[in-house]
């Protein structure tokens, strides 16, 4: 189906529409979310993209509509794993949480501007070659794979090729300024970690279009479609960090969920493009008859897929130990951060006593709940030696003031 130039323009107009309000009401003065805050603007986000499947259905009809909804759940989904490794970046550049807002607003709108950019040279490459598709298959099923395989556990997201040379060629500073790119540090400009930070969210949002697109391209081949799906699932991504920045550590099955999602497409691709064939050396070059997967199986293959993944992440009882184990590991690092570095806690953030003696209670709740874990879990928590020193100095940290009424 052709979409109209005039639609495109709207859309567009209104993508930007959307970004300009994100920028100048909520990012532009800088401060950290809070729940009811970034619940409320999350969910009107995903209502906006809710509201223009429903139209797509309306206008476009039940194919283009279920391709946008299989589109947009996928690219939901891929963009919060992605906030994982978000999470990791500034984290590892030690952001104010204050000023992550506009460092994830610059990587929704570099990220925006880079898949717009493959999406058309996508686009018009399996228009001319439809072999393409065989490339695009194998790569998802490689991503799959790879997705699998347990990650490197001192692998450091943000120290980059990249970082490492605007390091090396350009003066760099440690100390924030603000929100600024570039200050003055013993009387000469230098590029603080503010730059830095958005370099490397600009290089992970470029590799992340490598998974995203061919994805997105196994579900629909409509241009229209394909961005629209893409946009949205990146509008409200900013409002989702602080949602859920607690959950993602509970997700422990969201990698083998993506993979089982991005193998799913990655087959279907392959069956495209064998559908499709034009390669001499595969049936002498004629199409072969092959079961091609419908888009609404797709859609309720997808749904089903990340349902069971969440479920599993939450109920199940490798789940519920990573839970116990992971709050108990933040009530810990509170209440030893608030006594031993105060200086690493963003402005805003120092609790009160009551604050304090509250996250010691949960965390000895948390840790008499690893004596119902299964032995494994239990054994996991004891090995795991930063767990137990934040767990030691927390206790250490309470007896220590309890009847002074210090910190705690």
């Amino acid at each position: 189906m052709e979409i109209p130039g005039y639609v495109w323009l709207l859309t567009i107009v209104g993508i930007l529409a959307l970004l300009a309000f994100d920028f100048i009401f909520h990012v532009r003065k800088a401060h950290e979310p809070t729940l009811p805050e970034a619940a409320k603007w999350s969910a009107l986000y995903v209502g906006f993209a809710l509201i223009f499947g429903v139209g797509v259905l309306i206008f476009g009809g039940g194919t283009l509509g279920s391709e946008y909804f299989a589109g947009y759940i996928t690219e939901k989904a891929l963009s919060v794993d992605n906030l994982f490794v978000f999470l990791i970046i500034m984290s590892s550049f030690r952001v104010p949480r204050a000023d992550q807002q506009k460092v994830l607003l610059f990587g929704i709108v570099f990220a925006l501007i880079a898949r717009t950019g493959f999406i058309f040279l996508g686009a018009a490459a399996v228009n001319a070659w439809s072999w393409l598709f065989y490339i695009f298959g194998g790569f998802l099923i490689f991503t799959a794979v790879k997705l699998l395989r347990p990650e490197e556990e001192n692998e450091d997201e943000a120290n980059n090729f990249v970082i490492r040379l605007a390091k090396r060629l350009f003066k760099t500073t440690d100390r924030y300024d603000g929100d600024k790119l570039v200050t003055i540090e013993n009387g000469k400009k230098v590029l603080t970690p503010m730059l830095l930070v958005m370099v490397a969210i600009g290089g992970t949002d470029l590799l992340f279009a490598l998974d995203s697109i061919p994805a997105i391209f196994g579900l629909t081949q409509n241009p229209y479609i394909v961005f629209t799906a893409t946009a949205f699932s990146l509008l409200g991504l900013r409002q989702l960090y602080f949602l859920i920045d607690g959950l993602l550590d509970r997700l422990i099955f969201l990698s083998y969920g993506l993979a089982a999602i991005l193998g799913f497409i990655g087959v279907k691709l392959v069956l495209h493009a064998l559908h499709e064939n034009t390669l001499p050396f595969i049936n002498g070059g004629e199409h072969v008859p092959v079961f091609e997967i419908e888009t609404g199986l797709s859609l309720a293959v997808i749904v089903g897929i990340l349902i069971v993944t969440v479920l599993l992440s939450l109920l199940s009882p490798a789940g519920r130990a990573h839970t116990i184990i992971s709050d108990a590991r933040s009530q810990a690092k509170k209440i030893v951060l608030h006594a031993d570095s105060p200086e690493d806690i963003p402005d805003g953030h120092h609790v009160d006593e009551v604050e304090l003696e509250t996250s010691y209670t949960r965390m000895v709740e948390r840790q008499k709940s690893f004596a119902n874990l299964k032995p494994k879990h239990q054994a996991k928590a004891a090995d795991d030696e930063e767990l137990q020193r934040l767990l030691s100095r927390a206790h250490e940290l309470h007896a220590k003031n309890s009847d002074s009424r210090g910190l705690l």
